[in-house]
This record gives C-alpha cells, sequence and structure tokens, in this order.
C-alpha cells in the first residue's frame, strides 16, 4: 500500500510574510518540516506542495521534492488535491509547512492507522490541554467517542463544564491529517456543510456528512509559525536542542 506525506507551503502570510523560507538555526523553516516528515520512516514520497517558484527553489536545493500547484488554490486542502491528483497513492498524510517543531513519532502513529485499519477514511491527531488554554479560540478542541472518533471539533472550550459535573478534560487539535484517497477525491464534493462556515473549521464538512474522524492522542508539540514572535520562539527552542 502506497502512502505519501504532503507538506502545503505557500509565501504570502498576513503575519508573516515569506515565513516557509524563515531562517532557523541556518535552515529555511520548510527545510526542518520537510527533515522531520522524511524521519517517520514510512513514505514512499514526501511532497511539498506550493504555488511559489522561491519556495520550490529552496526544497529543490536540499533535495527535497516539490509539487507545483495553482496560485488559485483556496485552502491546503485543495493544495493537497491537485498534489495527489499528480501523484497517486492509497493515502495521504497532510503536514503543515509552518510546522518545524512537529514530532516524527506522531506522523508514524497517524501513519500506522491508517496503514492498520482499511476501514478508517480519515484521522487526525490530539493532546490534553488546560481550561486557560481551551478557552482560547484559536486553539480548535475535539471531544471523542469510546472508539476514538471525533463526536465535534469546536473553537469553543468543549465539553462544558457545568456546575455539579465532573472536571472537563480538554484536547486541542494538532492539525495534521491522514486521508484515504477516495475520502480526499470527494471532499470538495462534499455536501455544503453549516457548520464548516460557522465554525471556520474544514473538517466540519467531513463529520457533517457522516464520515468518520478518527482522532489519536499524543502528546503536545512545539508552537507552530504564525506570528514574529513565533518564529523567534521557535528559534530558541532548536537552538537550545542543538546544543544540548
Amino acid at each position: 500500500m502506497s502512502i505519501i506525506a504532503v507538506i502545503p507551503s505557500r509565501y504570502a502570510s498576513t503575519r508573516l510574510p515569506g515565513k516557509p523560507l524563515a531562517d532557523i538555526c541556518g535552515k529555511p523553516m520548510i527545510q526542518h518540516v520537510y527533515e522531520r516528515v522524511r524521519q517517520a520512516g514510512l513514505f514512499d514520497e514526501v511532497i511539498v506542495a506550493t504555488d511559489d517558484a522561491r519556495i520550490a527553489a529552496a526544497v529543490q536545493g536540499f533535495g527535497g521534492g516539490v509539487c507545483m500547484t495553482s496560485p488559485d488554490c483556496p485552502s491546503g486542502s485543495d493544495r493537497l488535491i491537485e498534489a495527489a491528483n499528480a501523484h497517486p497513492a492509497d493515502i495521504y498524510v497532510n503536514v503543515q509547512g509552518d510546522e518545524p517543531l512537529v514530532e516524527p513519532g506522531s506522523i508514524v502513529k497517524l501513519a500506522r492507522a491508517m496503514l492498520d485499519d482499511g476501514s478508517l477514511q480519515m484521522a487526525t491527531l490530539c493532546y490534553p490541554v488546560s481550561a486557560e488554554r481551551a478557552a482560547d479560540p484559536n486553539l480548535v478542541k475535539v471531544v471523542r467517542a469510546h472508539s476514538g472518533n471525533a463526536l465535534y471539533f469546536s473553537r469553543s472550550p468543549i465539553p462544558f463544564p457545568r456546575s455539579g459535573g465532573i472536571p472537563a478534560q480538554y484536547f486541542g487539535h494538532l492539525g495534521i491529517y491522514a486521508y484515504r484517497r477516495e475520502l480526499l477525491m470527494r471532499f470538495g464534493s462534499l455536501p455544503y456543510s453549516p457548520l464548516e462556515n460557522t465554525e471556520k473549521l474544514e473538517q466540519l464538512r467531513v463529520l457533517q456528512a457522516g464520515i468518520a474522524i478518527r482522532v489519536l492522542e499524543v502528546e503536545a508539540m512545539g508552537p507552530g509559525v504564525d506570528t514574529p514572535e513565533d518564529l523567534e520562539e521557535v528559534r530558541r527552542i532548536m537552538a537550545a536542542q542543538s546544543r544540548g
């Protein structure tokens, strides 16, 4: 069974333009992501999907694989679908290009779940978070059934801690996804999802269509890079790791 990792990466960013090429300890950020995904050791290919020639040149410069995609892709999922059309496989793992501290072991756990259980159409990751962090609408939360499948994803803190109830346990969502090819190719044609449009969360389109999403628990990873402050924090963390 073939499995490919795709890393969507775009140059434009409102808060940090050009962030895939930002230097972190002597390497562009996209190279750190690529190398960590490679460390998982499970993939037939690791591909950076981008519409920007500067990113493509950087990836080719360190020997990575590139798939050029349309500049009109409205989301990372659309970029992933374009890459999948150019690179056929049974399973795709989508890792964001702004996660230079992504843990290879967590990627392995996600990929293994798809390889070992042919009934899974889609899977993703979560990790325990505090009540204080759960209150942040920028952090997506998830609740799961006993099976491990997602019941719901929300920007609200779920579950709600009603007075007199047991203390709430919160799980943050890690935006790394695995898809069976058949589902990925259907993604764009799934029915209109009011929940997706309310919360601005693409995965709710899948849930509202009645398709199960397996959610695997892992340990928290280092921060992703959305702002200049995030970038400086990641630089400090990686510099400390290299000294250690």
